[in-house]
């Protein structure tokens, strides 16, 4: 487990230093479309600064942004008192502090956890997760959450979250700019549209590509952690079972988050493209493991 956790922190320091190189390079590239060797070189450097301010808005405010991103709200203790008491119990067990939890009103059964660093960790659940999971059930998603946590996954996944999501916004700005801008400056124009191409490959291609590297094997590790800690697979079997008959993504769903929430309904429901970039191991695969699992623990 300490093992895992250095991992993660040590890819955390490669995933951003790749990301601000991917950034110096599309910079070079632009200052190159613009004027040459010293347009470049202050391509690169404007972008380099850019993408360093991108890394550390990540950092701070990634969190905040994915859940003003999904609509979430602080849950009320009072009103969402079964929950409170599971994730505290949790977080006790694993030897962690009470991450703060949220509430999507949406019909689709998620979760979700997020955060820099167990200190600052946030665990979110939709509504219809809460309407159709009983305690049991509900204790082994949330477990599964809690180990994201615990091994700094949620830290992996919000840095390639708030910048491929930063990546999508500048290139769509720069596309909606390029079709209002008049000038007969061919190379002005060009420039503009390398900017959205290359951010568009980012978001679009870049990003996904090391979501998918950095989820699907921690899915499955988070899967084994959490019945770890509740020391019950029979919750978290029950629970994927249940949530692998849904076929309805929660209505603001993107595929920037996808890769945080315990599944993504499009993976296994969806089209070819949707599996090009599969974020999650194959959800059948996920309850086959757990069945091996309990049946280990019935033996």
């Amino acid at each position: 487990m300490y093992h895992q956790i250095a991992h993660n922190k040590r890819n955390s320091i490669v995933l951003v230093a790749l990301f601000l190189l991917v950034w110096l390079l599309a910079g070079f590239v632009i200052g190159e479309f613009g004027g040459g060797l010293s347009t470049a070189i202050i391509g690169a450097i404007v972008l380099g600064l850019l993408g360093i301010g991108a890394a550390a808005y990540s950092y701070y405010f990634g969190a905040a942004t994915v859940l003003a991103a999904v609509g979430a709200r602080e849950a009320d203790p009072q009103q969402y008192q079964q929950l409170y008491n599971i994730v505290q119990t949790l977080a006790i067990g694993d030897g962690v502090p009470v991450p703060k939890v949220y509430i999507v009103d949406d019909p689709s059964p998620n979760a979700f956890a997020t955060g820099r660093d167990p200190r600052h960790a946030a665990v979110t659940v939709t509504a219809g997760l809460l309407q159709m999971m009983n305690r049991e059930e509900l204790e082994g998603v949330l477990a599964h959450e809690m180990s994201h946590v615990k091994n700094y996954d949620v830290r992996l996944l919000l840095i390639v979250t708030t910048m491929i999501g930063m990546a999508a916004l500048i290139a769509s700005f720069v596309w909606q700019g390029a079709f209002r801008i008049r000038t007969r400056d061919a190379r002005a124009m060009l420039v503009i549209f390398a900017i959205g191409l290359i951010f568009g490959l980012i978001a679009a291609i870049v990003g996904p590509i090391m979501q998918m590297a950095l989820s699907r094997q921690r899915e499955s590790l988070a899967d084994a952690s959490g019945v770890e800690l509740t020391r019950n697979p029979q919750g978290l079997l029950s629970a994927l079972k249940k949530i692998a008959q849904n076929d309805k993504p929660m209505e603001k769903f993107n595929h920037a988050v996808a890769a945080m929430c315990i599944d993504n309904p499009k993976e296994h429901h969806g089209s070819f493209f949707n599996h090009l970039f599969d974020s999650h191991p194959p959800i059948e695969e996920r309850i086959a493991a757990l069945e091996r699992i309990a049946a280990v623990q019935q033996t």
